[in-house]
């Protein structure tokens, strides 16, 4: 499973960290850890790498099959967009009711072909990346390379891990699509993996 690979290469790093006298065990790190602040620029899409594990800080969007339908509806009607999409991150996901004291119920991703016929449309206009889980279409990775975007994994679940990166959400839009609306994100450190890149680069190997 590729998004495994994250907590994987988290365990190679900290035992190497472990190390008496700071000494490498002779085994090279290949995807070094990155911090990201958000909004991602389609320059600084084009420096990550397919394989590289990042944490991302800042604000991204949530929105599902649902929501992506209506935007979708939005664009081809001439209405009102609902977040300000150029250099947004979208991230796949429907969360589950927050329980007292949660700022979010579980967050896990969702499976990203479904948004595959929405994607192309919006990389157009200036969305640089995106986060789920499993195979893109050819569409969409065509997409990728020709916007200067990124598509990232995260680990399917571990939603209620993910969830505690997640430190404030409200609804947006489509109020009453339920845990379907689209949800203006606050993360912190919040952990994926790019299985995507702009230079055709693509973990599932296609």
């Amino acid at each position: 499973m590729i998004e495994q690979s994250f907590y994987d290469n988290e365990r190679d790093n900290d035992n190497n960290n472990d190390q008496k006298g700071g000494q490498s065990n002779g085994k090279e790190n290949r995807n070094e850890k990155k911090k990201i602040n958000l909004p991602i620029t389609k320059e600084m899409a084009h420096n990550l790498a397919a394989g590289d594990y990042v944490y991302l800080t800042g604000t991204i969007y949530s929105a599902r099959d649902a929501a992506h339908k209506r935007m979708s509806e939005v664009l081809a009607n001439g209405g009102t967009f609902p977040l300000p999409i150029k250099d947004q991150t979208i991230y796949y996901l429907g969360p589950t009711p927050a329980r007292p004291g949660q700022v979010i119920g579980s967050a896990g991703p969702t499976t990203s072909s479904r948004m595959d016929k929405y994607t192309p449309a919006l990389l157009a206009l200036g969305m640089t990346g995106m986060i789920g889980k499993g195979r893109r279409s050819k569409e969409v990775a065509s997409a990728i390379k020709e916007n200067h975007a990124v598509y990232f994994a995260a680990v399917g679940g571990a939603g209620a891990l993910l969830s505690k990166c997640i430190k404030k959400a409200e609804v947006v839009a489509y109020e009453d699509l339920g845990a379907e609306a689209i949800y203006k994100l606050e993360v912190q450190d919040f952990p994926v993996i790019v299985v995507m890149d702009d230079k055709g680069g693509n973990l599932y190997g296609e």
